[in-house]
């Protein structure tokens, strides 16, 4: 059976966000929900556009890989 939501299949879920949280909170403490809103969406803007292309061409292997495992979850296959 096929998970509908799967983390497993979708670039944001599986590369950008963890990307994005990294670069967030390298280096930062935050005291206001601004200033936090403020540093994602610097480092979204320097996050690239090559690195989100890297993302989205992983998908084919990773929709193979779940079906080798029968729709079970990839999460350390990559």
């Amino acid at each position: 059976m096929w998970p509908p939501n799967s983390r497993d299949f979708n670039p944001v879920d599986y590369a950008i966000w963890g990307a994005l949280q990294v670069k967030v909170y390298r280096r930062r403490k935050f005291t206001t929900v601004e200033q936090l809103q403020l540093a994602i969406i610097e480092e979204w803007r320097n996050l690239g556009q090559r690195f989100s292309d890297r993302s989205i061409n992983e998908w084919r292997q990773r929709l193979q890989k779940v079906a080798e495992k029968q729709g079970g979850h990839i999460e350390h296959v990559f």
